[in-house]
């Protein structure tokens, strides 16, 4: 795929005025006054990995409408110290898979904890085990979008806060020197997350997922975004309603309010999460220590493991005590 979206000097000076409801701050405190009615954690229990430098936990947490969501929490083994934690989220369609399969945080001297994606797990990767109670359609970027408080991503968004919340609980932890991370929707999640929670240490989303969807819409039929316009060709004259619901989820909004330091990546041939649409929640971010790296040739994957030694290299001084 040859560069389709703006060039880069145009790129670094992306703002569009991105509407947002009168609404949002409301809507998204009593969202999380809500959920936090429940206590965190759930349930922790020890597991074996055939890992000996890294100690594992299989975590339930309580997460929008206190359902339950599974979570791997990981730390180096044998480091009895409170540490700073990562919490990351995964892609689109992923769920946590398997607790060996990301070790990069906790390799790294950081407490992991990876949040399973409700009702997600069955398109890549080795599945998830967290089901959605509450969804009743297979492609979960239309699930309930015809009504903000039914939509899907409310709930996804709401579990990402609650993994914060979650980590904060366990012990070990150094509750001021927490993170947030991911890809992709994972991005997408870790940046509503540094918008919701005003005292996370630091965010670090790349190619996220979730911003400035009109735009997004408009330049690719990629999945996911693609299923947004293929429910609109079905479901004709409900754009309004659409539009106003994702609304409440866009990741440039959640930028706006955001006080932690960012770490940003995208591709430049990225048709699944354009980057101007990712430039949009950078140019927009409420920090002004922010940082993008942009790869010029490359798509979804960005920069790939170039990306995270960069990632590696930049949070230190970020979570340092």
């Amino acid at each position: 795929m040859p560069q389709f979206d703006l060039p880069l000097p145009e790129l670094l000076r992306y703002a569009p005025a991105v509407a947002e409801p009168a609404d949002f701050d409301a809507f998204w405190a009593s969202t999380l006054s809500d959920a936090r009615t429940v206590p965190p954690v759930l349930a922790a229990a020890r597991v074996a990995t055939g890992l000996r430098l890294v100690d594992t936990w299989d975590v339930t947490f309580a997460g929008f409408g206190g359902d339950p969501v599974r979570a791997w929490f990981s730390r180096p083994a044998g480091v009895p110290a409170a540490l700073p934690a990562v919490v990351e989220f995964a892609g689109y369609g992923r769920g946590r898979g398997l607790p060996h399969e990301r070790l990069t945080w906790v390799t790294a001297g950081y407490a992991h904890l990876l949040m399973d994606n409700r009702g997600q797990g069955d398109l890549y990767g080795n599945g998830g085990a967290t089901p959605d109670p509450r969804a009743g359609g297979y492609r979960l970027l239309t699930e309930g979008i015809l009504a903000p408080h039914d939509y899907y991503y409310r709930r996804l968004v709401t579990d990402a806060v609650r993994a914060v919340d979650t980590v904060r609980a366990l012990p070990g932890i150094d509750p001021a020197r927490v993170a947030v991370a991911g890809n992709s929707q994972g991005g997408g999640l870790a940046l509503a997350v540094a918008g919701l929670v005003p005292d996370v240490a630091a965010l670090l989303a790349t190619a996220p997922f979730l911003c400035h969807f009109q735009r997004a819409v408009a330049l690719t039929d990629a999945s996911p975004y693609g299923e947004i316009a293929q429910h609109l060709a079905v479901h004709r004259g409900v754009e309004d309603l659409v539009w106003r619901t994702l609304s409440y989820v866009d990741g440039v909004s959640f930028a706006r309010r955001a006080t932690a330091p960012g770490h940003f990546g995208a591709g430049l041939r990225d048709t699944v999460c354009p980057p101007s649409t990712v430039f949009a929640a950078y140019n927009a971010y409420g920090c002004a220590d922010r940082v993008m790296h942009a790869y010029p040739y490359n798509g979804h994957e960005g920069g790939d493991a170039v990306h995270v030694r960069r990632q590696l290299d930049w949070l230190p001084s970020k979570l340092s005590a």
